[in-house]
């Protein structure tokens, strides 16, 4: 999973992106596509492509969390680049994202953006609700009478 996971982290800023607007146009098209009528509940299609867009963003967030503590150079270097001063160690986790510059008096600088984990959680969040909405339709199409 390590070997999948890295070159998908990396490559992110630029798959991210195509899934969102790929899904986008998608969704715009059967927008347009389809007649409008009051309290029809969303296909399993449209919940699919509102999951992938709820994934895509979520994943998009975690790179740049993850990425945001992460340089070729040494960890010293990386600290030094935020003003941390002093000796310094880096600690890790990865959910919810962090990063930090952790001074030996225990003073605690944060790499990663303050919006980073928020938006993870909202993009799971929306992603499992797309899914289960989703299912629930198709259940539903499944069962109709004909």
């Amino acid at each position: 999973m390590k070997n999948f996971l890295f070159p998908a982290v990396l490559w992110a800023p630029v798959l991210v992106p195509c899934v969102i607007l790929g899904a986008v146009a998608l969704l715009v098209r059967r927008a347009r596509d389809q007649r409008p009528t009051a309290g029809r509940t969303p296909s399993a299609a449209t919940c699919a492509l509102v999951a992938a867009i709820a994934a895509a963003v979520s994943f998009g967030a975690y790179s740049r969390g993850v990425m945001s503590g992460f340089y070729i150079l040494d960890p010293d270097q990386m600290c030094a680049a935020q003003g941390v001063r002093g000796d310094r160690i880096v600690t890790r986790w990865t959910l919810p994202v962090s990063a930090q510059c952790v001074t030996r008096g225990g003073v605690g600088t944060e790499l990663v953006p303050t919006w980073v984990n928020p938006v993870v959680v909202t993009g799971l969040v929306l992603f499992l609700l797309a899914l289960l909405t989703g299912a629930a339709s198709a259940v539903r199409q499944r069962l109709a009478p004909r």
